[in-house]
């Protein structure tokens, strides 16, 4: 496939306005997930990965890595398809704070508000920051920050 056949699903930099605000669907945190990220990570911490260690931990239970999480919300963002064929870079995480725990069984989703636009013509496109929250089945932000995406511009 030549690259001007690729399917462009994504918004353009020039699509995004401050105050837009894009929810991703949800996903199911599991037992797997958290094996699989310990494996891939190799952070096998006890309170990630011991039962019995966890439950005489303060939350009394397992619960996900927090990049764990964080990478379920990259890929949840890019399952908006918003970013699909148009982000150029993924060029920063800023203000990102841990809130509340990711246990197994949660089912997660992001809610992504735009925050600043500034075109970059130089790049080709603009800078797009991104207030992006991952909350739970209860509706409890779990974590949060500021993403910057470097989104192209609509072809001439």
């Amino acid at each position: 496939m030549r690259s001007e056949d690729t399917l462009v699903i994504g918004k353009y930099f020039e699509e995004f306005e401050v105050g837009m605000t894009i929810t991703s669907p949800g996903r199911t945190i599991t037992e797997s997930d958290i094996v699989s990220f310990a494996g891939l990570s190799g952070d096998y911490t006890q309170i990630h990965t011991d039962v019995e260690f966890s439950k005489s931990s303060p939350l009394g239970r397992r619960v996900a890595h927090g990049l764990l999480g964080l990478a379920v919300a990259s890929g949840l963002a890019a399952r908006t398809g918003v970013l699909e064929g148009t982000a150029l870079a993924f060029r920063e995480i800023n203000d990102w704070k841990f809130i509340k725990p990711i246990f197994i069984g949660d089912t997660v989703h992001v809610l992504m508000t735009v925050i600043e636009v500034k075109g970059l013509p130089r790049l080709g496109g603009g800078a797009v920051s991104i207030e992006l929250r991952v909350i739970n089945q209860n509706e409890e932000t779990l974590m949060k920050g500021v993403w910057k995406v470097l989104m192209a511009s609509q072809p001439e």
